[in-house]
């Protein structure tokens, strides 16, 4: 067993770690880096042996309650030597008694579940084509709209994480957040942002899976978007697959603790790694 120095991760170390999920096929966006940091800098954990980078994890504590997991990798020449062990509890730590929830490949569900993590379903991830046709009234998002995303997302994902939507819905050359308005009020929203390949579009905050197909499009041809769904999310998949999305991968999403509740309107999370 190798006993690894475990470091709190710089800006500049999360994007190194970032490139060893794109070789995993994890397809990060261009720009995740610094959205992600911006939710819990303390949270990003960074195993090296001998000053040599061998293994990550993030556990982001997105409020008092509530953290998610995610970026747990090892370089897989140091896999087996009980530095990924180590790194998950230190993150644990860090979360302390908060609620934990996580996207967890099937291979590693069992090893979750030792750890008090229960399965409560799936996220499903879809690829396809942009969507045209009519739209409901859409519009870029506005620095004065974020409270009413703030409040939206809360009341969608029943959790509160203030500083990771903030940095994430802002806009910048590789992403934007759209915002779906009735009546002068804001109803629905999602952010896209580009990828080493195509674009991934989380979250999906919308009344209806029609709205939310809505917000998954695009003035310009980007490439293949991609979407990650809550497999209870029947409508909003349907509508995904007639229009020519095929699911491409899945996830167990877990909790270790009590699970939030939303109000429905999640149609896509933001993203597997922070939730």
């Amino acid at each position: 067993m190798t006993m690894p120095a475990i470091r709190r991760m710089t800006a500049a170390d999360l994007d190194h770690v970032l490139d060893w999920a794109a070789v995993e096929g994890w397809n990060p966006g261009l720009g995740d880096a610094a959205a992600f940091h911006a939710a819990d800098p303390e949270g990003f954990l960074l195993a090296e042996v001998a000053g040599d980078p061998v293994g990550a994890i993030s556990v982001v504590n997105h409020s008092d309650v509530f953290a998610f997991l995610g970026l747990y990798l090892c370089r897989p020449e140091w896999r087996g030597q009980g530095i990924g062990m180590a790194l998950w509890r230190e993150g644990l730590t860090h979360a302390g008694g908060r609620t934990i929830g996580l996207d967890g490949v099937a291979a590693q569900e069992a090893n979750y579940a030792r750890s008090g993590f229960v399965r409560t379903g799936a996220t499903i991830r879809f690829e396809g084509p942009r969507v045209t046709g009519d739209s409901p009234t859409l519009r870029p998002m506005r620095p004065e709209d974020l409270p009413a995303l703030l409040a939206l997302d809360r009341r969608a994902t029943g959790v509160e994480r203030a500083r990771f939507l903030s940095a994430w819905t802002r806009t910048t050359s590789d992403r934007r957040t759209i915002v779906l308005e009735e009546g002068g009020a804001i109803q629905g929203f999602a952010t896209a942002r580009l990828c080493r390949l195509g674009c991934k579009i989380g979250p999906i905050i919308a009344p209806d899976a029609e709205c939310g197909l809505a917000l998954t499009a695009s003035e310009a041809e980007i490439g293949t978007r991609v979407i990650d769904v809550p497999e209870a999310n029947h409508e909003f998949i349907s509508a995904l697959v007639a229009r020519g999305y095929r699911e491409t991968f899945r996830t167990a999403r877990m909790y270790r603790g009590p699970a939030p509740q939303g109000d429905g309107r999640e149609q896509a999370i933001a993203t597997m790694e922070l939730g």
